[in-house]
């Protein structure tokens, strides 16, 4: 490692004139937490999805850990996912629909908890910039309190903005000075890390390397920790009725060997390069000067980032969240350039006092500007709000005794508004094997197992003229998805053939 690469890992004493009580260094922070958990916390609330793998991949996993129905996709039928982060969310989730049953509370109260983990990127930027200068430390916390990508994810149950939460303390830990016990607490959060999302490993690689290069016995004390971690992941493993780690082979399996993730989209090398200049928009220049400067401050943070981002390019399927954690590794380290321009600033005159609002104030309104500048964005926020409508409809229909849905096939409702709908639910699709070009007949013979469907408005004319339409949202890929209803009860409580499972089990899904 070179010496400038070394330079964020000394600690830096502060300035003349900056040094200040524990009290007043510390009271900043917390104003700052708590301005980053008055943006996120309120986003718990906000039914917008992501990706349908926040339900079906750890909430409805959770809400069956706790003796439920759900949904089960083929991920958990392959078992290639691990059962840490369902077993995590369970209690959340237990806890969410005894304060609020019905489904929302296990749907909002999971979202709260990783909006409250993603306070530790804040922290662990200030904790960066305080080994710089105390300037250092309120512009690099501030831009990722308020930066809008990292707010947009805090409450998303995914796994890379969970993993990110725990990689970023962790690379605060082995840098700097690192004692044995920082080692062994930055290992085991890296351990974890990479039973959550196991892809981030070469990023993680990064930060090993630099806790090591000078010293190899630093390695003792961080093995012990990631094996620390790692065994308390195959306890979970065990007390699931699992092979420890068997999953982490069957993945590697399927997603690299057999590339079944590219059934679900490919994209080439650039995609992810490209989509970064397009939601930084005319901010991605600026950035680039600010992480010019940041390189002499945090040049790990920028390797790492630039590692991750290669890694998952070279996979084919890609997807913007894949690479989550190379956004806040950025913007740390962009913020900290940034925040040498307040330096150069209080030399001019007239400037002095001026520098340090001057710089906060662009990371605010430059986040402001570009949470909505793009149609990538405005989309985002969106993604998920039409299916809560709909099954907001459901979820308020005293009469409501079974659900169907026709040509849809992302199962997204029967998790979406609830967890647990608690009534049978039916999935009618033109690709499922036993359909064989009879679907609208096929509804029409089952129709008295359910009285409410969820289709298209396109496809209304398929289906049976008792069911009148009643609610309308704009839903997944800009489809006018409907709520149809007909009066009278439900002659049968068994899914049959239909059921939603049998149909993904059918069509490997």
């Amino acid at each position: 490692m070179t010496d400038s690469a070394a330079v964020l890992f000394v600690p830096a004493s502060a300035p003349a004139g900056e040094s200040k009580s524990l009290a007043a260094r510390y009271g900043v922070l917390c104003a700052l937490l708590l301005v980053a958990a008055a943006i996120r916390l309120p986003l718990a609330f906000w039914p917008n999805i992501n990706h349908n793998d926040e339900i079906y991949q750890y909430l409805e996993p959770a809400w069956r850990l706790l003796g439920h129905q759900g949904v089960v996709t083929w991920e958990w039928r392959d078992g290639i996912r691990s059962w840490f982060l369902p077993t995590l969310f369970a209690g959340p989730v237990a806890l969410g629909d005894w304060l609020a049953p019905g489904g929302w509370g296990a749907f909002v109260a999971p979202r709260l908890l990783v909006s409250l983990a993603s306070l530790s990127i804040v922290a662990t930027a200030w904790h960066f910039g305080a080994r710089i200068s105390r300037a250092h430390a309120i512009v690099a916390a501030l831009a990722a309190a308020v930066w809008f990508e990292l707010v947009y994810f805090a409450p998303h149950t995914l796994s890379e903005p969970l993993t990110t939460a725990l990689i970023l303390p962790a690379a605060l830990l082995l840098t700097g000075e690192p004692s044995r016990n920082r080692l062994f607490a930055g290992g085991a959060l890296l351990g974890l890390a990479f039973v959550w999302r196991f892809q981030y490993a070469p990023a993680c690689a990064v930060f090993v390397l630099g806790a090591c290069w000078r010293d190899l016995r630093n390695a003792i004390a961080l093995i012990a920790g990631g094996c620390a971690a790692l065994a308390v992941a195959a306890g979970v493993d065990l007390a699931n009725g699992s092979i420890p780690f068997a999953w982490l082979v069957l993945n590697i399996q399927q997603n690299l060997l057999h590339d079944r993730a590219s059934e679900f989209g490919v994209a080439p090398p650039m995609a992810y390069i490209q989509l970064m200049s397009i939601l930084w928009s005319g901010a991605t220049l600026l950035m680039l000067m600010a992480l010019r400067r940041g390189w002499q401050h945090a040049p790990l943070l920028i390797v790492a980032a630039i590692v991750n981002v290669a890694f998952h390019s070279m996979i084919a399927h890609k997807e913007y969240r894949f690479i989550f954690l190379s956004i806040p590794l950025l913007i740390i380290a962009a913020a900290l350039g940034s925040a040498d321009w307040v330096q150069l600033m209080r030399q001019r005159p007239g400037w002095r006092h001026w520098g340090l609002p001057v710089v906060c104030a662009g990371w605010v309104l430059l986040s402001l500007g570009l949470s909505g500048a793009t149609y990538t964005m405005r989309h985002n926020w969106m993604l998920g709000t039409a299916e809560a409508k709909l099954a907001t409809d459901l979820d308020v229909d005293p009469e409501f005794c079974g659900l169907a849905l026709y040509g849809m096939h992302d199962p997204f409702l029967p998790g979406r508004g609830q967890l647990a709908i608690g009534r049978p639910v039916y999935s009618f699709y033109q690709d499922d094997p036993l359909v064989n070009g009879q679907l609208s007949a096929l509804v029409q013979k089952h129709q008295r197992e359910f009285n409410r469907i969820i289709a298209p408005a396109s496809l209304a004319g398929e289906l049976p003229p008792d069911f009148s339409k009643r609610t309308c949202a704009l839903a997944s890929h800009d489809i006018n998805t409907c709520v149809f209803v007909r009066r009278g009860a439900c002659d049968a409580f068994t899914t049959g053939p239909f059921g939603i499972n049998d149909v993904l089990v059918r069509l490997n899904d």
